[in-house]
């Protein structure tokens, strides 16, 4: 079926093929870059489901069209439009979007993903579940959530808190992308492998495992960042609240710990509190389906907050990059206002996985 996304480009959003033993999805949005909309989730769910089954397809390999990245996140324009509507298009995108991560995780065969370039927000969704994660040198990976007022979700809490130490804390605070040995050293990713190898990569697994294909490939990745600045993330990020964060970063007299302490600060205060508390409840949840049903709950209960619609306009709408959060300051954020987006939904609203115990 042939469709029209908001960015001009006519044809199909999401492209699926057989090449001899490996299934291959193509995120087919580049001028959005490849950011997901609601019915190719459902495809891409569709399509994992029909080859889970079939004999003939023994991997799924899922790449990016374009050179930009695999896929920026999800369309947060549409998710603008309707919290200010007040409508339900976005939990209903976030409810098959989530189980498509979910199913992810869980897929019986080899899942591999090409994180190249531009990894974010939903894009980490449809990559870093899965068992097999390329990153190159052109790699950026982020949950950039707390800058348009949201929170981590598609299991950015299950993956961000369950990074070494309080690394994952850091970078879902900051909002931070990172390249390809941060990602492998926080969990993200498992491999990397030079852009420039990647076409010969993808034809080799028409005809070969993707583990045989990576002993070919596969390269020790440049030096990052994050390793030698381990030791002030993780005593700072200890802290109880995110004030205190911030006041341990800038008593650390390290040019990098001041600049993290104003990248935190220019973050939506609320989103921040909220994303510190997701991230420690999601610690305490055993399986990634009750870590993205809480997920649900507080994203779902952030389309009435006023930051999320605020955000996303100076973000992406308006572009003028300065949002007005309410409230402005940390110590403005009350425990309550914090409470609420965990507070349940109610009977049918909330999210489950068909076949899956979240107990």
């Amino acid at each position: 079926m042939k469709s029209s996304d908001d960015t001009g480009n006519t044809g199909d959003t999401v492209l699926f093929e057989v090449r001899g033993r490996t299934g291959v999805i193509t995120l087919n949005r580049p001028r959005a870059l490849n950011a997901l909309t609601h019915p190719m989730v459902l495809r891409i769910d569709e399509a994992l489901t029909a080859w889970e089954d079939d004999p003939a397809v023994h991997q799924v390999l899922i790449r990016g069209a374009g050179e930009r990245g695999l896929c920026a996140g999800g369309d947060i324009r549409a998710i603008h439009d309707d919290a200010k509507a007040g409508t339900t298009a976005s939990a209903d995108f976030w409810r098959d979007e989530y189980r498509l991560n979910a199913h992810i995780a869980r897929y019986p065969k080899p899942y591999v993903a090409l994180m190249d370039g531009i990894v974010m927000g939903g894009g980490v969704g449809v990559s870093a579940h899965g068992s097999v994660r390329i990153v190159t040198e052109r790699s950026r990976v982020a949950m950039p959530e707390t800058g348009i007022g949201f929170v981590p979700d598609v299991g950015g809490t299950w993956l961000l808190g369950r990074a070494p130490g309080l690394l994952g804390t850091h970078l879902a605070l900051t909002g931070a992308a990172v390249g390809a040995a941060d990602a492998i050293l926080c969990g993200l990713a498992d491999h990397f492998v030079p852009a420039a190898a990647l076409p010969e990569l993808t034809a080799e697994l028409a005809a070969a495992p993707a583990a045989e294909v990576l002993r070919r490939h596969a390269e020790v990745p440049p030096p990052g960042e994050l390793a030698e600045r381990r030791a002030w993330i993780d005593r700072c990020h200890a802290a109880d609240t995110v004030e205190e964060i911030v006041e341990r970063l800038y008593a650390e007299g390290d040019p990098a710990a001041k600049e993290t302490a104003e990248t935190i600060l220019a973050k939506s205060p609320t989103a921040l509190k909220t994303t510190l508390a997701a991230l420690r409840r999601a610690a305490e949840l055993p399986t990634l389906p009750q870590v993205l049903a809480q997920e649900f709950r507080v994203s779902c209960n952030a389309l009435t907050s006023p930051d999320l619609v605020e955000g996303i306009r100076a973000q992406v709408v308006d572009k003028d990059r300065s949002p007005r959060w309410s409230p402005a300051r940390l110590e403005e954020v009350a425990a309550a206002d914090v409470d609420r987006f965990f507070a349940p939904l109610g009977a049918g609203r909330e999210l489950t996985f068909p076949g899956l115990s979240t107990c």
